[in-house]
């Protein structure tokens, strides 16, 4: 049994990470490979250095893994005391960190010196200042832009704009909305051969154990509006505002994932190690229910795609809630560069390695 003891300060009590609770498919490992409290959004640079933001703990930091033997020795604070700095991304040698109501920018961080780090400068600072659903994800799509959500600032509210929405900024830094209806979207993707952008959305909360289911969704065209407040999930009309949908024209979702489970982080697979997955995985990191009155989540599950629809949809790996406690709490998922996965988990601090047996 592999285990570790974390001494979190964010924590009453340190989380035990017991690697033996957890359930694989054949032929795949799963090792703990770095440490970072409260880790969150993930992004790889192509020198192999991996950043990743936070939340609660308001820390950036760029791992380093010097002897190239898959396991980070180096964990270096990049900048702390940030307002919920989640959203992480990599253009170049430029790191993008996206705090609750700007963006910033350190210019050629890389190659990175932990003695002469660059200083943050601001990218963009016109964005609402609300927290609730605040944070951000962030990343560069394949046209070059810069990508993010702006969370609807409630539970259930009809928002003012630009809440509740995707966004990009155009090359002249303009706010784009790509995506409306969106309450709270914390994790997105591009589908490797299409192009097209999915994303995951967390449903309305208060109106029961298995209701809305939270979702996946498809970016078909600009503009789309994917029901919020108004619908959710498959044609749930919301007790408050389904009356004042009018003529709106709405997207129902791709694939319903269930009420509560929180996801998150998504990646399609694109490497060519694991022996389970292939270019039509989509893997998604459930961060797992806070208001259920039995827990739901806290797993990464396996969406299988084919023509842009959902043909498949079981969990890939589970075992971080055990009965109604868990230890742990999947935020982001991303494919490193020998086809293994990196996983973050702010709950426990901690980031895994998925490799082949």
């Amino acid at each position: 049994m592999i285990s570790f003891l974390l001494s979190l300060s964010m924590f009453s009590a340190p989380v035990e990470v017991d690697l033996s609770l957890l359930q694989l498919p054949d032929g795949h490992k799963i090792e703990v490979v770095a440490r970072a409290q409260n880790v969150r959004q993930l992004a790889l640079a192509q020198d192999g250095t991996l950043f990743a933001g936070s939340r609660r703990a308001g820390n950036v930091y760029a791992l380093v893994d010097k002897d190239r033997d898959g396991s980070y020795e180096s964990t270096i604070l990049i900048s702390s005391g940030l307002n919920m700095p989640s959203g992480v991304a990599v253009k170049g040698n430029d790191l993008y960190v996206a705090e609750v109501e700007r963006i910033l920018v350190f210019k050629n961080i890389l190659p990175l010196d932990e003695n002469n780090l660059p200083p943050a400068t601001i990218y963009f600072n016109q964005l609402p200042n609300k927290r609730h659903h605040g944070w951000k994800y962030l990343k560069f799509g394949p046209d070059g832009l810069l990508y993010f959500n702006i969370g609807a600032p409630c539970n259930i509210c009809l928002p003012e704009h630009p809440f509740a929405t995707l966004v990009r900024l155009t090359k002249t830094k303009q706010l784009e909305v790509i995506a409306s209806g969106v309450r709270n979207s914390v994790g997105f993707t591009w589908n490797p051969s299409s192009k097209k952008m999915w994303f995951t959305d967390n449903g309305r909360d208060h109106l029961g154990d298995d209701l809305p289911s939270d979702e996946l969704n498809r970016i078909d065209t600009l503009g789309q509006h994917f029901g919020y407040p108004y619908m959710h999930a498959d044609n749930v009309n919301d007790p408050i505002y389904g009356k004042q949908r009018n003529n709106l024209t709405l997207t129902p979702p791709a694939y319903e994932l269930g009420a509560h489970v929180a996801p998150l982080g998504l990646t399609f697979y694109t490497g060519n190690q694991l022996p389970d997955l292939d270019s039509n995985s989509l893997l998604i990191a459930e961060h797992g229910s806070w208001n259920r009155s039995s827990k739901v989540g806290y797993l990464i599950t396996k969406v299988e795609i084919k023509d842009g629809q959902v043909i498949d949809h079981q969990p890939f790996i589970s075992g971080w809630l055990q009965g109604e406690q868990h230890w742990g709490r999947p935020n982001d998922i991303l494919v490193d560069r020998d086809g293994s996965l990196l996983i973050s988990d702010d709950f426990a601090g901690v980031i895994y390695r998925v490799s082949k047996q």
